[in-house]
């Protein structure tokens, strides 16, 4: 669910032996996909809110920091459970707000955040395993993981500090308008972490046998 150019579905392929149906709303990304194609991997264009797959075609599923993206989160977990085969896991790692987070962190930080991101909004680790309930998952795992996380953000700013110096075209794209906001978050999501304004959260969720009648 929002697979990007495909490379957790190639690696899963090649290393698990399992057939993998990725969706992306990006067309570049699926035609990234289509000329670098693996065997029993299938990268789509499409929206995961409406994604037309069949009832219980899927023994497991995952989504890497998609759900933010979700207009609809609660929608986002009814078609996950609609997807899966009974006894399917679901596995989601996710931006997360921190709960009963103040003010000012989210008007300095988490707003900006998500504006600048183009994030419809961020969910707490509560709101998260609310809305899988409701969709009739079993919250059945969760590991906050946000310390390790943490520490990509300042390797991203080093490298992209570095590259801005040295390479005048990184430099272009970084402070042209299409990207500068995303460079711009980069300062926030340190300061969201550290303050614990933000979280990271990995779910795994499980969806019920049916119980014979």
């Amino acid at each position: 669910m929002g697979c990007g150019y495909g490379s957790t579905a190639r690696r899963l392929a090649a290393t698990r032996g399992v057939r993998v149906t990725g969706i992306t709303l990006s067309g570049e990304q699926a035609h990234y996909a289509a000329v670098h194609p693996v065997p029993d991997v299938d990268i789509q264009v499409g929206d995961w809110l409406t994604n037309g797959l069949p009832e219980a075609s899927a023994e497991a599923a995952w989504a890497i920091e998609s759900s933010e993206h979700m207009v609809d989160k609660p929608r986002f977990f009814t078609e996950a459970h609609r997807v899966l085969v009974p006894g399917g896991r679901f596995v989601t790692c996710a931006w997360l707000a921190e709960t009963d987070t103040g003010r000012w962190k989210v008007r300095h930080l988490l707003e900006p955040i998500c504006r600048e991101g183009r994030l419809p909004s961020m969910g707490t680790r509560e709101e998260y395993e609310e809305m899988a309930t409701a969709a009739g998952f079993t919250v059945t795992g969760y590991e906050d993981v946000s310390s390790r996380v943490a520490r990509t953000w300042m390797i991203c700013a080093g490298r992209l500090v570095k590259a801005m110096l040295l390479d005048p075209k990184t430099r272009r794209l970084a402070l042209g308008a299409r990207h500068r906001n995303s460079i711009l978050s980069i300062h926030r999501l340190i300061a969201a972490y550290r303050t614990g304004a933000m979280r990271y959260g990995i779910f795994t969720l499980t969806k019920a046998m049916e119980t014979a009648i």
